[in-house]
């Protein structure tokens, strides 16, 4: 349980400018800092965020703020790099986003009346396309893995009333796409199956929006759950000086349970 005593706005802002001079020191200083460009920081951006994801699907807070660390070190390293061509420095990062929360949320700094999230969520969308954008789905970047980028799609045009009206109708969706998937692996045409599949996992994600759960959570959790039981089953065979390929299923399947178990 944490108890640390949060610090003030004073400390918050002392310790953001402490980060800036010390980014600021190795950028010029330092051999490796002094050749990234935002081309070469852009894979190791992506690593990052997702071992903070790990780290928050593991609810380890320590690593959380470690890794919020980095994510944060890596916003001050492109906005260093911005401010060497004029581009923009971290001052405009910070403005660009202050402004747009400020646009995007009338009803808390103007005069606009919301009943409820969903309705937030929708005059969000709306208020998107009137800044210039041509499609909801403009803002879906191309690089997101698909089972992320489906969710994302799915959340966008929800937002602006393509949705549909209760969860059975979903569930029902699916169960329709699960039958059509049947018919063409009757059939054997690979790119008809490939096809069906896609369209039944984009309603099984669609159906887990209703649900309120984050398909890529509950993907990550089984894959977490699988790991850890199948290496319960990998310790077990080598305390029995086994290796799995000599095993049997039924030999396999009795330290799996076991695993299931704990």
């Amino acid at each position: 349980m944490y108890t640390k005593f949060m610090s003030d706005k004073t400390t918050q802002l002392k310790a953001f400018e402490r980060l800036l001079i010390i980014m600021d020191e190795l950028r010029e200083q330092c051999p490796w800092d002094k050749k990234q460009t935002m081309e070469s920081l852009r894979h190791l951006t992506i690593e990052e965020v997702y071992e903070l994801g790990d780290a928050i699907l593991d609810k380890d807070l320590d690593e959380v703020k470690k890794e919020l660390g980095d994510v944060l070190l890596h916003i001050v390293f492109y906005s260093k790099i911005g401010s060497e061509t004029n581009t923009f420095d971290i001052a405009d990062v910070c403005n660009s986003i202050c402004d747009k929360l400020i646009d995007r949320h009338p009803h808390i700094y103007g005069d606009v009346v919301v009943k409820d999230e969903a309705e937030v969520k929708r005059n969000w969308e709306q208020l998107k396309l009137k800044e210039g954008k041509s499609s909801v789905l403009e803002g879906v970047p191309k690089s997101l893995p698909a089972m992320v980028k489906a969710s994302r799609i799915q959340e966008k045009v929800a937002g602006v009333g393509f949705d549909w009206e209760e969860p059975q109708q979903v569930f029902e969706k699916v169960e329709e796409e699960l039958a059509e998937l049947k018919v063409e692996i009757e059939k054997g045409d690979q790119d008809a199956i490939e096809s069906e599949f896609g369209d039944v996992l984009f309603s099984m994600i669609n159906y887990a929006r209703f649900l309120n759960v984050s398909p890529e959570n509950a993907l990550e959790r089984t894959n977490k759950k699988f790991i850890k039981r199948f290496q319960y089953l990998e310790s077990k065979a080598k305390g029995l000086n086994k290796s799995l390929k000599d095993m049997t299923l039924s030999e396999m399947d009795v330290f799996w349970e076991e695993a299931k178990l704990l």
